[in-house]
């Protein structure tokens, strides 16, 4: 029986935060009920799925930061991101299922399938997955940036959200090549202040302690190896 595994990704098209992606291999006859593209559930449903996927199936994830998104463009970012899953896989798959389309991938094939999300249960999977994995980044780094509302908007160019860009200036989780946060980054009056440095230091203390917690997440899931 060939080992099938989904891929599919979240975050491609946010002012702020990582994009990440999952790769799910579901075990036959799974019964989970319910898979379908993560934006036409509810959070409540998504994360009863989440934990079915994870409790039973083989899982991956990666995430790429908003800083190396800016480094290497959005596009090369999402390829990383899943090359990253299917890494964090404990078996190797004999066929690749990508929502969307087919990503470059060393000795190995991966298939591009248009809404894929909608028609095949373990890209389904991953975009669950990585929905709920996002979601939760962005809740937890809410009361770091308060004024973003990042839980509600998770990063997307909502009019609060892009109010508050204009008010606030972008922050370290923003991508800084997308506009328009490029017309929003800090000025040097801004930076010279000793309350905003002191501010930014407290800012990046705190999304390193995130980021420990969410690593130890991801690692108590055995989402990542």
């Amino acid at each position: 029986m060939k080992i099938i595994c989904g891929i599919d990704e979240v975050g491609r098209g946010p002012l702020a935060g990582p994009v990440v992606s999952a790769a799910v291999i579901l075990p036959i006859n799974h019964g989970i009920i319910g898979l379908k593209d993560s934006k036409k559930i509810s959070p409540k449903i998504r994360e009863e799925l989440f934990d079915q996927i994870i409790k039973i199936s083989d899982v991956g994830i990666g995430v790429i930061s908003s800083r190396q998104i800016d480094n290497i463009n959005i596009l090369q970012a999402t390829y990383k991101s899943m090359q990253q899953a299917l890494y964090n896989l404990k078996r190797k798959p004999d066929r690749i299922m990508v929502d969307g389309f087919a990503i470059p991938l060393k000795g190995i094939k991966s298939e591009g399938v248009i809404k894929g999300d909608e028609k095949i249960e373990q890209i389904s999977a991953a975009s669950i997955i990585a929905k709920v994995t996002r979601d939760k980044f962005m809740k937890l780094v809410d009361p770091i940036f308060p004024e973003f509302e990042f839980k509600n908007n998770k990063g997307y160019g909502t009019k609060n959200h892009i109010a508050a860009l204009n008010d606030n200036k972008a922050t370290l989780i923003h991508r800084k090549t997308f506009r328009p946060v490029s017309a929003n980054l800090p000025g040097k009056e801004m930076t010279n202040k000793v309350s905003y440095r002191a501010q930014l230091s407290n800012q990046k203390h705190l999304l390193k302690v995130l980021n420990k917690e969410i690593n130890n997440w991801f690692k108590l899931n055995a989402l990542i190896k």
